[in-house]
């Protein structure tokens, strides 16, 4: 299931700044949610499990099953919206897991996809949206949206979270080290390739072509390489948002949704 995958001289540069020690695992299958019969095959791999501990009553009884399985006590990896690449602190070191979903895809964004896992594997940060909103997750769910965009919404405002918190880094990979050059030339492409798809995002809200939460997950992605969101995103590359975090990404989704409605 897990196989230790090379690393080139620039990973290898990212994980001993970031979070040295770290797995990096190729993965034989597909997976959202890795459940813990899968998941503790990776025994031999690490030193020892440190299981995340969530709240059940973060999870509205609606919610889907993948965050009541997150919440069930029950040693589990992975969550859906994770991508191509995730990363886990349940283990000791720390694991980044790269998906067959990737094979095709050019080998400079691949690199930078297990970068971004390896850097923000570093962070205190946590590792699902659920550990960022906690308690107010139930009222992220009560803006008028179903459970999945809810979901979807809330993973989108982690991820311009975190985004706040590692464009920096990225940036810095062009003057700071020319090892790491390559890895802020993918970086810089993945951004340009994505700004298209953000001109026009907010009147195809407006007509009903993109859902509010499809539209979020689009330019939430815009932070992490350090693009201006279109309206009414833009709040969200704030360092406002980087202070209060989880209360003003909840206040900024209802008033949105409010205003919209």
């Amino acid at each position: 299931m897990f196989e230790q995958r090379d690393l080139s001289p620039a990973l290898e540069a990212v994980r001993e700044r970031h979070a040295p020690g770290a797995l990096v695992l190729d993965t034989k299958g597909d997976f959202e949610t890795l459940p813990p019969a899968v998941a503790e095959n990776l025994g031999p791999l690490v030193e020892a499990f440190e299981p995340v501990d969530y709240d059940p009553v973060w999870v509205p009884e609606s919610a889907p099953e993948q965050l009541h399985r997150l919440a069930g006590g029950e040693f589990t990896l992975g969550a859906p919206g994770d991508g191509g690449v995730a990363w886990t602190r349940q283990t000791r070191p720390p694991t980044v897991f790269v998906k067959p979903r990737l094979e095709g895809s050019p080998d400079e964004f691949v690199e930078f996809l297990v970068a971004e896992a390896l850097v923000e594997a570093g962070t205190d940060l946590p590792e699902q949206f659920l550990g960022f909103f906690r308690e107010r997750y139930p009222p992220l769910c009560e803006t008028g949206l179903s459970p999945a965009d809810s979901y979807q919404l809330a993973n989108a405002l982690y991820d311009a979270y975190v985004g706040l918190h590692t464009v920096e880094v990225f940036r810095a990979w062009g003057s700071e080290d020319p090892a790491l050059t390559s890895l802020h030339d993918a970086w810089l492409d993945a951004g340009t390739r994505l700004e298209p798809r953000l001109e026009g995002l907010a009147g195809e809200v407006a007509r009903g072509e993109t859902s509010f939460a499809e539209a979020a997950e689009l330019a939430c992605s815009a932070v992490k390489h350090g693009i201006e969101p279109p309206t009414p995103f833009g709040a969200l590359a704030t360092e406002t948002y980087r202070e209060h975090g989880a209360a003003f990404a909840l206040r900024w989704a209802e008033k949105t949704l409010d205003a919209l409605a």
